[in-house]
C-alpha cells in the first residue's frame, strides 16, 4: 500500500520542514537575504537558538529561509505553512479559509491570511508570451460577483453585467496555460493593448463574436470567430475555431469561486485568479502531479511579502 504524502516527516516535524524549505529555496546551499553573501554563513546553535537560524558573517546579520518570503513574520509553524500548501496546491477548486481554520487549528483570520499569502506565491513571475511560432490562443471574459466600488451594499444591482467584477482570460492551446486578469472594462481599447503585451504578433486568436474582438486580425495574424449567439460553439467551416478550452476553464473557476469561496471583494480578485491559474497551468493532464505542484509554489514565495495590512 503507498504510504499517504501528509504522514511525510516535513508536515509534522518543524526541524524537518525548515529543511525541506531550505533545500528548496536554496538549492547551493543558504544566502543571506540581507546582503546576498552566501559564502561567510555558518549555522546557529545553541539551547536558545531558533530552529534553521543561520548567521551572515559579511553583514553580521541572524537569518531564517523564512525572510523574505511569505513566511517572513509569521508565528505560524513551518510545518502548517506546509500543509496548507499542498492542501491549496492539491485542491482543484480551492480550499476555503474556514477548512484550513478547522484542519491546521489555527484561528480563522490566522487561515484567511495563510490563504492569501500563498495566493500571492502563486503569481507568475514570468512575462512568457503565449501563441509563440503561430500559436493559437483563446480569448474570452466573464463576469463575477459584484464591484462594491460601483454598487455599494444596499443598492439595487440593477440589469446587465456592469456592476459585475470582469475577467479577462487567455489560454494558450500549445502549453495548455492560462492567464487571467481583472480588468476595468470590455471596451476594445481597454482589451487590446493587453492582448498585445501578453501575446504574440505571429499568434492565431479564438474569440466569439463580442464586438470589441471584432478588429483584432489588424493585430494577430489569424482570428477565428465562434458565434455563440446562433448557437455554433465549433465552426462548421473549421473545427480548430472554438473557445471550449476556456469554456471549460471559466466552469472550474466559478464552481471554485461560488462553491467554496462564495465571496470575494474587487481588490482580492486578482490573487484568487493567479490561484486558479496556476493550478491550471501546472494540473495533471500537464504531466504535472500533487507534489510537483506543491513543490513549485514552494518555489515561488521568496520575494513575495504580504502584510495583513495590504490585504484589506
Amino acid at each position: 500500500m503507498s504510504k499517504s504524502i501528509l504522514s511525510e516527516p516535513q508536515f509534522h516535524n518543524e526541524e524537518a520542514a525548515y529543511q525541506f524549505v531550505e533545500a528548496r529555496i536554496w538549492p547551493n546551499g543558504p544566502v543571506c537575504p540581507h546582503c546576498g553573501c552566501f559564502e561567510r554563513i555558518s549555522k546557529m546553535s545553541g539551547k536558545s537558538t531558533r530552529i534553521g537560524t543561520y548567521k551572515c558573517y559579511d553583514c553580521r546579520k541572524p537569518f531564517t529561509v523564512k525572510v523574505k518570503t511569505i513566511f517572513e513574520s509569521s508565528h505560524v509553524a513551518l510545518r502548517l505553512w506546509l500543509q496548507a500548501i499542498f492542501l491549496i496546491a492539491s485542491s482543484k477548486k480551492g480550499v476555503s479559509a474556514n477548512q484550513l481554520h478547522r484542519t491546521l487549528g489555527v484561528t480563522l483570520k490566522t487561515a484567511w491570511f495563510m490563504g492569501h499569502r500563498i495566493r500571492e506565491a502563486m503569481k507568475s513571475d514570468g512575462l512568457e508570451v503565449f501563441g509563440r511560432s503561430g500559436g493559437t490562443v483563446e480569448v474570452d471574459e466573464t463576469f463575477i460577483g459584484f464591484d462594491r466600488a460601483k454598487k455599494p451594499k444596499g443598492v439595487k444591482k440593477g440589469r446587465g453585467y456592469d456592476h459585475k467584477n470582469k475577467v479577462l482570460s487567455l489560454i494558450d492551446r500549445s502549453t495548455g496555460h492560462s492567464r487571467s486578469m481583472v480588468v476595468d472594462d470590455l471596451k476594445a481599447k481597454t482589451l487590446i493593448p493587453i492582448l498585445q503585451a501578453n501575446i504574440a504578433r505571429e499568434a492565431r486568436i479564438m474569440t466569439d463574436e463580442a464586438h470589441q474582438y471584432f478588429h483584432l486580425r489588424q493585430y494577430f495574424s489569424g482570428h477565428g470567430v465562434v458565434k455563440h449567439m446562433h448557437g455554433e460553439y465549433v465552426s462548421r467551416m473549421d473545427n480548430t475555431v472554438h473557445t471550449n478550452v476556456i469554456e471549460g476553464f471559466f466552469s472550474i473557476f466559478k464552481r471554485g469561486m461560488k462553491g467554496i469561496y462564495q465571496h470575494c471583494g474587487h481588490h482580492h480578485l486578482n490573487r484568487y485568479l493567479a490561484e486558479f491559474d496556476f493550478r491550471y497551468s501546472n494540473r495533471m493532464a500537464l504531466g504535472v502531479n500533487d507534489k510537483e505542484r506543491a513543490d513549485k509554489l514552494l518555489s515561488g514565495v521568496v520575494g513575495k511579502r504580504l502584510t495583513y495590512q495590504t490585504t484589506r
